[in-house]
């Protein structure tokens, strides 16, 4: 009998840890008069709600890969890095609307990153964080070397603009992130999950199915029921991150910089409440004048207080994202 090969392995590495963070915003500012009189709302009411001053939108010719490469292309230069030097580009958005091929594969092919691993995840508000938790995963188990995430949305596309439920909030543009080994820890466990019974708490008004079905329906917009996202942003996901602080070993008085998702300014201060994170901590507020770009949040807000200062490379920074789905993650990161 001819004995069995044992099968190699990729050599796993111990650690791995961000090294560049970069971000492209909608080059159009929009004001909340410019969008209050088919809401029939004020910005006095958007501000109070929302903490959101103005959003950031895309011009028409601008898709959401054009976003994900700009923000892409200064991810790499500062990671002193080429496409040709990525392994694997993981893109998450909900707003590319082909369902084949994915749009990681269209960008990396832009980047000069072929033949790397390219897919494209659907994680909503969560999904750049998905997206570095999977990350850390395939550097440290010797899969990738450098991996490229990119958190993206041209929310643009998917409003209405009478809606009064969410489509006020929503702004255009993507974040992307190096992540790579490491010889200290830089990617805390990631603290994820999901809850399907809530879906329709942040949804789509139709398939794409029932459009083919029915032109007259138009795209496909979206809606959210507010009182219970709110609800559950405010009060379920600050566990979560505490739970992300834990499974790190660092206690809140360890964390400087804060990155939740860009939901509602309301929700955020609402999360360092119950989190009693110290009052010197940087908290992200991006939302304010770039709205909520859903995937690219994150990355946008720490892009943003790592260049106005208000952050440092080497800070320790506990990021969470959550939406639709319902779905969210959290994890504690050094920042680059």
């Amino acid at each position: 009998m001819t004995a069995r090969r044992t099968l190699r392995q990729a050599e796993p590495v111990r650690y791995s840890r961000i090294l560049s963070i970069a971000g492209e915003r909608g080059s159009e500012v929009v004001t909340n008069d410019d969008i209050a009189g088919p809401i029939d709302s004020s910005d006095e009411w958007i501000r109070q709600r929302t903490g959101i001053v103005t959003r950031r939108r895309a011009t028409a010719d601008v898709d959401v890969l054009d976003l994900s490469e700009a923000a892409a292309r200064k991810a790499l230069d500062a990671a002193g890095l080429t496409g040709s030097d990525v392994d694997a580009v993981i893109l998450s958005t909900i707003t590319y609307f082909h369902q084949t091929p994915s749009g990681a594969a269209i960008l990396a092919e832009r980047l000069g990153a072929t033949p790397a691993a390219a897919y494209d995840i659907s994680a909503a508000c969560a999904g750049y964080a998905y997206g570095i938790g999977q990350a850390d995963a395939l550097v440290r188990s010797g899969a990738a070397r450098h991996v490229l995430v990119i958190g993206a949305e041209k929310l643009s596309d998917i409003i209405d603009p009478t809606d009064r439920s969410i489509s006020f909030l929503l702004g255009d543009g993507a974040g992307a992130a190096v992540v790579g080994p490491s010889d200290t820890p830089g990617i805390g466990p990631t603290v994820w999950g999901s809850d399907g019974a809530k879906a329709q708490a942040i949804r789509q008004t139709h398939s794409l199915t029932e459009l083919a079905q029915d032109p007259s329906l138009g795209m496909p917009t979206l809606r959210q029921d507010g009182p219970s996202v709110f609800k559950w942003a405010s009060f379920q996901m600050a566990p979560v991150a505490a739970k992300a602080m834990a499974e790190a070993g660092v206690e809140p008085e360890d964390i400087q910089v804060f990155v939740p998702h860009q939901a509602n300014m309301r929700i955020i201060d609402q999360m360092v409440k119950q989190l009693r994170l110290p009052e010197d901590v940087a908290v992200a507020r991006d939302i304010a004048d770039t709205g909520n770009t859903s995937a690219a949040s994150i990355p946008l807000a720490t892009e943003r207080l790592l260049a106005e200062g208000s952050a440092a490379s080497g800070d320790l920074a506990l990021q969470i994202g959550f939406g639709a789905g319902l779905v969210y993650a959290a994890q504690v990161v050094v920042l680059p």
